[in-house]
């Protein structure tokens, strides 16, 4: 079914193993938020224009006792089909609200760090969901504009209209909108400036290899220069070279982030860079 209908396909041995695989993998997983295995790491936003933290995206982790750490990869879309998905993205939000509240106090500052949380399908379908994240804001006292919000291209333009009347709930809360893997998905250029959002995120494909392939530089500087036409911030991913990270400089490119920086670093890790007050140079 996942190929598609009117077809077939011969049983055999690793398809059993597969699907065996997946159900041990789905049980233990509805266990692993009772018994506490879920963490966040973050990885640092930078402020290209002073190479400064400006903020981090939270990624969840499951440390597994005897798997070890299971990639995301691994679990989400589980946790997508059966549901987990959503008490697991409310864990996620009141984590990183909590987070955010006590670095705000750590280190205060005039522009106070945010973090990014990713939104699954599943979550921003649900009429209730610019309220329920309205009351955990509330409850960790933290300004709402220093909780963004990223949702994929795809999961946007599945109905464009539910999604701008979505949208347009989740600001009214005071909220801030990234719109993730831009240019990956469906063609929503059309729809683009109809989207209450506040940024773009340039996905990595197009970040790779724009140092030596002309079309890659072409394609972020278009994206960079269409964000600023609709008065939206600009955040690249996967940025792993000082190359990479100068020519999105020179782009007015305003964040990025990637292994060049830092990879998802668990909390205690991400707090040091903050205590560092880490700075990069970013220059030819």
């Amino acid at each position: 079914k996942n190929l598609g209908r009117d077809r077939y396909a011969i049983f055999n041995e690793t398809m059993r193993t597969h699907s065996v695989s997946r159900f041990q993998l789905e049980m233990e997983l509805r266990h692993a938020g009772d018994n506490k295995q879920f963490r966040l790491y973050y990885q640092p936003i930078i402020e290209l224009a002073s190479g400064k933290i400006a903020g981090f995206e939270a990624l969840i982790r499951w440390l597994h006792p005897e798997r070890g750490t299971v990639p995301p990869n691994d679990f989400i879309s589980i946790a997508e089909d059966t549901g987990m998905i959503l008490p697991m993205g409310d864990w996620v939000l009141n984590e990183a609200c909590h987070q955010v509240r006590q670095w705000q106090q750590q280190f205060p500052q005039p522009h106070p760090i945010f973090i990014g949380v990713n939104l699954s399908s599943c979550q921003f379908v649900r009429q209730d969901l610019s309220t329920t994240i309205a009351a955990t804001i509330q409850r960790h006292q933290i300004d709402p504009s220093r909780l963004k919000l990223e949702l994929t291209e795809s999961v946007a333009m599945e109905d464009v209209d539910a999604a701008i009347q979505q949208l347009t709930r989740l600001q009214q809360k005071g909220l801030y909108i990234s719109l993730d893997d831009f240019g990956t998905g469906y063609s929503s250029l059309s729809y683009l400036h109809r989207l209450p959002i506040n940024s773009l995120k340039i996905d990595k494909s197009f970040v790779d290899r724009m140092e030596s392939i002309r079309e890659n530089a072409d394609i972020v500087e278009t994206i960079v220069s269409l964000g600023h036409r609709l008065k939206l911030d600009l955040i690249a991913e996967g940025v792993e070279t000082s190359t990479q990270a100068y020519l999105l400089k020179q782009l007015e490119c305003e964040y990025a982030q990637g292994y060049y920086f830092a990879k998802p670093l668990p909390r205690d890790q991400a707090t040091h860079l903050l205590v560092q007050n880490k700075r990069w140079r970013i220059d030819d």
